[in-house]
């Protein structure tokens, strides 16, 4: 009982708020005035935690009050289902113009006067697919430079209300969350939202949007940002416009817009070596009946004549080699004159594709102020997990500051742990890929002898030879293992990376990348590589034929050769991961 009511003292004190109407779509507390920043959600939840969280959220809010932060509680009755409280957060001048120094932020000092560069010729042209100006570049260009508190009467601080624009804020006041500390708990200083999160004090932690995206705010002030992105791009019948990247850089920030002008450049190259390609697949289509090799094979005085050997020890027949006339006509198409040109083709695009996005990257660099980002950000204060968990200090021989940082021996046991975790999940690839091969050999047979017809050595269907069923159940098979493996593996690999304790962000990015690429180009590419270089190569010969495990008898390609079962493969596994991005990104969403 005494809980009970110190708890709801507690809700009344928080309470104290202004009652009158606010839209929900409303970005402002409910003075109309200060900005919503960003947004905290918790449950009332009367479980057997409720005091320590309620502890906990009460240390928190304190501290980010002292830190110049200013909250509002919207109460669980304002909530559409009547349980969830809403802590408002809004960061007032003092407080962000104190950390912009503190991040680097850089804002405007000057509207760029230098003059645009000369038209292009070709803008006529590309008219259709252009964006209105006002879409393309919301506001002037600036020449920019770091803040500095000293020196505010440098920067065009025309509204201190808009001066820095919603990305940045959030980004101001989520450095703040991420920082601050909640109390000490088993010895330890806690602090970070994050924790915070993972803990259920708090159910979320977001930043809000401007407006609902299919309607403009009725707030007049309000430029409703949200809106005019997904009118003008963030919708399918908009595909084929250019990206509005400066407006997306100043809703979502540089590395967002970073992202999407990487997408963007990605999908444009890839639509040329599309062209390509099908110019390729449209040449092996024109040119199939001119096929030599597949004519003999379909050849019934030729192909017909030839009688081939068991396709496996028991239970498979004898059988001509036209019977596999149009799988061999088939594989035409992927494998001809022009297969060696896109090979070479694709080399070259490679090539291109890097050092055109290196140019278009380094103007983005320029246009956006970004030239010195990474070494900024290489600069900026820690991690706040790695001041966390490093207690010890050393003295930094540039700053001659004091510094947490982490022993070389501690270091070494967590490389030495990760690097062995990373290990075990690719050898588990390579075994799964065995186990899938295994499989391959074992139904083989089954379908060899399934599909023959005994009494007149022709198969019952002309297309799905043994070899083409078996490769398209082990691949359906193989692609099922890949996602599985890969569900478990995104975790794992988060895990281990937290494990490293990265000194920063870009650290902490840089190895996590490089363990998903490792682990994700073996998982999709290793039963590709499997068919391409090594099925059909240890066979043997009549009398001779080489086993796996002394039980199974190495499967052979088609007489056409392989490449029909490695598009058949790359197929599934391409298209299946497709399919199943677009059902995450966009179905369930």
């Amino acid at each position: 009982q005494q809980s009970g009511r110190k708890y709801n003292l507690f809700l009344k004190r928080r309470l104290r708020i202004d009652k009158r109407h606010q839209s929900k779509d409303s970005i402002f507390f409910r003075d109309g005035v200060r900005r919503i920043d960003f947004v905290l959600s918790y449950v009332d939840d009367l479980n057997k935690e409720w005091e320590k969280k309620l502890e906990r959220r009460k240390e928190f809010e304190s501290n980010l009050q002292k830190a110049g932060l200013e909250l509002e509680t919207e109460d669980k009755k304002e909530s559409e289902d009547g349980k969830i409280f809403f802590v408002k957060i809004h960061a007032p001048w003092e407080v962000l113009i104190t950390y912009a120094e503190v991040l680097n932020i850089k804002v405007p000092i000057r509207e760029n006067d230098i003059p645009p560069t000369v038209e292009n010729p070709l803008d006529c042209v590309l008219f259709p697919f252009r964006l209105p100006e006002k879409v393309m570049h919301p506001e002037p260009d600036y020449f920019t430079a770091p803040f500095s508190k000293d020196k505010q009467e440098l920067y065009l601080i025309n509204d201190e209300s808009t001066f820095f624009s919603p990305s940045m804020r959030n980004r101001i006041v989520n450095y703040i969350l991420t920082r601050c500390p909640y109390g000490t708990e088993e010895g330890k200083k806690k602090f970070g939202i994050k924790r915070l999160l993972n803990n259920g004090t708090y159910t979320a932690a977001y930043p809000l949007h401007d407006c609902q995206y299919w309607k403009k705010a009725s707030d007049p002030n309000c430029d409703s940002e949200r809106h005019t992105l997904y009118m003008e791009w963030a919708r399918f019948l908009r595909f084929y416009k250019e990206q509005p990247l400066d407006l997306i850089r100043k809703y979502y920030g540089e590395k967002i817009g970073i992202y999407f002008a990487w997408l963007g450049f990605y999908t444009e190259m890839l639509f040329l070596a599309a062209v390509v390609g099908l110019i390729c697949f449209l040449y092996g289509l024109f040119t199939m009946d001119e096929n030599m090799s597949s004519k003999e094979i379909c050849d019934p005085s030729i192909g017909g004549e030839i009688i081939m050997c068991p396709l496996c020890d028991r239970d498979c027949e004898y059988w001509r080699l036209n019977t596999t006339c149009e799988s061999s006509q088939y594989s035409h198409l992927f494998d001809n004159v022009a297969t060696l040109f896109f090979a070479i083709f694709m080399g070259i695009w490679v090539t291109l594709f890097l050092e055109f996005w290196k140019r278009r990257q380094a103007r983005l660099k320029y246009e956006w102020d970004l030239v010195d980002f990474e070494e900024e950000q290489q600069q900026l204060q820690l991690r706040p997990e790695y001041e966390a968990k490093c207690t010890q200090k050393k003295r930094n021989p540039i700053t001659q500051e004091m510094e947490p940082y982490l022993p070389l021996t501690s270091q070494a046991v967590r490389f030495c742990v990760s690097g062995a975790t990373v290990l075990f999940w690719v050898s588990l690839i390579i075994a799964s890929m065995i186990a899938v091969i295994v499989y391959r050999l074992a139904v083989y047979a089954a379908f060899a002898s399934l599909m023959e017809n005994t009494q007149t050595l022709q198969p019952i269907s002309g297309v799905l030879t043994p070899q083409l069923a078996t490769s398209v159940t082990a691949s359906c098979l193989n692609f099922v293992i890949i996602m599985i493996l890969n569900f478990f593996y995104e975790r794992i690999a988060i895990w281990i990376t937290d494990m490293e304790i990265p000194r920063t962000h870009m650290e902490y990015e840089n190895r996590l990348t490089m363990k998903m690429f490792l682990f994700q180009f073996v998982n999709y590419y290793s039963s590709c590589f499997y068919v391409a270089f090594f099925k059909g190569k240890f066979v043997g010969y009549p009398g001779a034929y080489t086993y796996m495990f002394n039980r199974w008898r190495n499967e052979e390609c088609d007489p056409a050769g392989c490449l029909i079962e490695l598009t058949t493969q790359l197929t599934i596994v391409m298209a299946g991961k497709q399919i199943w991005g677009n059902i995450q990104e966009a179905i369930v969403p």
